[in-house]
């Protein structure tokens, strides 16, 4: 099984509308045979006291990525999802903006 990470905007915006299409997105995956890695449910780890900053998260999520076989970006502005973009490229793990092509691709 693919495990596909989701990238996409969290802080910008309404968080809720980000959760959302991120848990949609990871549905959809699921539903097609992938395993996708939503760190958008990390904030209910950070919410519980992790007490990490945000660097913190993001060199977490830097590790789960490296261990992806493509990555999901969704629509939206978002520095981090950026930089998750920018570290598959640099380690050449696919980047698809578009869930129809990630799951004809890797299926």
């Amino acid at each position: 099984m693919k495990l596909i990470y989701v990238a996409g905007p969290m802080s910008k915006g309404w968080f809720g509308d980000h959760m959302r299409k991120a848990i949609d997105a990871a549905d959809r995956l699921r539903a097609a045979g992938f395993a996708p890695f939503v760190p958008h449910l990390c904030f209910f780890w950070d919410l519980m006291g992790s007490g990490w900053s945000y660097e913190d998260w993001m060199a977490y999520d830097k590790a789960m990525l490296l261990k992806c076989d493509a990555l999901l970006r969704l629509p939206g502005e978002s520095h981090g999802a950026d930089r998750e973009v920018a570290w598959a490229q640099e380690a050449g793990i696919s980047t698809y903006h578009l869930i129809g092509g990630l799951i004809r691709d890797l299926k």
